[in-house]
């Protein structure tokens, strides 16, 4: 592309890599005029704030402006914070880069040399319909008469490979969104990947770590399924404590007490080992999400691709039966309308997970399961310990 103007010739050249997402950008300043020429050099993105077509209405992580300097490190400029004037971010450095992010894709604008330390000003602004821009300005380019001086920048677009991205400028694998846990679903990440190497399908993949995972938490898992175990055996007697007292919910309270003292029981023995283990599960799930990997990543059968939903519903559907058997293996609530809610629940979830991506319905099918064997296994020992006593 070539410009020419009041005395100053501007070509810009597009240079485009075989197999690369990564477009060197030139402008060639020719002063053809009697007196230098100073400007600047603008690199910005500007996009409007709405959900980018075929993300998931519940499934979806970051998307907006975003930056890296050594000064302010990763940081997001969210559309919103934009639109107040709230935005908090480094306006100035001799680094960085500048980005607008979305799930699984990112373009951003990095120099050619990342080593080079040249000022640049970052800004960010709102725009009528709805628009925003964000980019980086690097200021001082003086050109005397008769010279040609060149500024390169480099343009990314494509998907978020953090191998690649690490690559290209420090920083830049941050736009991965693993949300506030990233310090466990990144390693949970580098393990899926490693098993995905040996058997080259991301669905076996899954299925293999959702397993590991679960051995991990063999014990955790152990202890409180057999404290619900032992709740599960209490409950007619639960229950006929509640006909007993009625409405006397201390005198049903104390009773209670003295049950679980007696049976040496934790009531809450089946939700402290649960509760360890969400922040794990909660990574893991941030780590399926917003892995690129998956995009059009194929299982196996009707399943090509693990970031869209089941098209025939057949996961959610599944999933949602063996929510009804880890009630049925789980204590049945004392209080009516709490039983009423956990029975609902499996067809909530099922619905929610008719619009979530097939690799996470399949993380959390294969978890079910898992723990339906486990589950069933505790409560058959539980319940043979406790006729072996009664024969006795």
């Amino acid at each position: 592309m070539k410009y020419a103007d009041a005395g100053v010739e501007v070509v810009k050249t597009y240079t485009f890599h075989r197999n690369s997402y990564v477009i060197d950008v030139d402008y060639a300043v020719h002063n053809t005029g009697n007196t230098p020429v100073q400007g600047y050099s603008y690199f910005m993105f500007q996009r409007d704030d709405k959900t980018p077509d075929g993300q998931s209405s519940y499934v979806h992580g970051y998307t907006g402006p975003a930056m890296y300097t050594e000064e302010g490190k990763f940081q997001k400029i969210s559309f919103s914070d934009i639109a107040k004037d709230k935005q908090d971010y480094v306006k100035s450095a001799d680094d960085g880069w500048m980005a607008m992010v979305q799930h699984h894709f990112v373009a951003a604008w990095i120099t050619t040399n990342p080593d080079d330390k040249e000022k640049r000003d970052f800004y960010t602004e709102k725009l009528a319909n709805g628009e925003y821009r964000a980019g980086m300005k690097i200021p001082g380019l003086v050109v005397e008469p008769g010279q040609t001086k060149d500024v390169d920048m480099r343009l990314y677009a494509g998907p978020q490979d953090q191998e690649k991205l690490k690559a290209l400028a420090p920083g830049l694998q941050h736009v991965v969104d693993y949300g506030w846990l990233t310090v466990l679903a990144y390693p949970l990440f580098l393990y899926l990947s490693w098993l995905h190497s040996l058997v080259h399908n991301w669905g076996v993949a899954i299925i293999l770590l959702t397993v590991t995972v679960k051995m991990a938490f063999y014990p955790l898992s152990a202890a409180s399924y057999k404290s619900m175990a032992q709740m599960r055996k209490l409950a007619p007697r639960l229950q006929h404590l509640k006909e007993r007292f009625g409405d006397d919910r201390q005198k049903m309270h104390e009773a209670m007490m003295n049950i679980y003292k007696e049976e040496k029981i934790n009531p809450l023995g089946g939700c402290l080992p649960i509760a360890v283990q969400i922040p794990v599960f909660i990574a893991l799930y941030w780590a399926l999400m917003s892995a690129v990997e998956l995009r059009q990543a194929p299982f196996m059968l009707w399943i090509h691709d693990l970031s869209e939903p089941d098209p025939y519903m057949v996961l959610p559907l599944i999933m949602a039966a063996t929510m009804f058997i880890q009630q049925r293996l789980s204590p049945k609530p004392t209080d009516p309308v709490q039983a009423k809610v956990m029975m609902f629940m499996p067809i909530a979830f099922s619905v929610m997970f008719f619009f979530f991506p097939s690799g996470l319905v399949l993380y959390w099918l294969v978890n079910n399961i898992l723990s339906i064997l486990q589950q069933w296994r505790i409560n058959h020992v539980i319940e043979r310990a406790g006729h072996g006593k009664k024969t006795a």
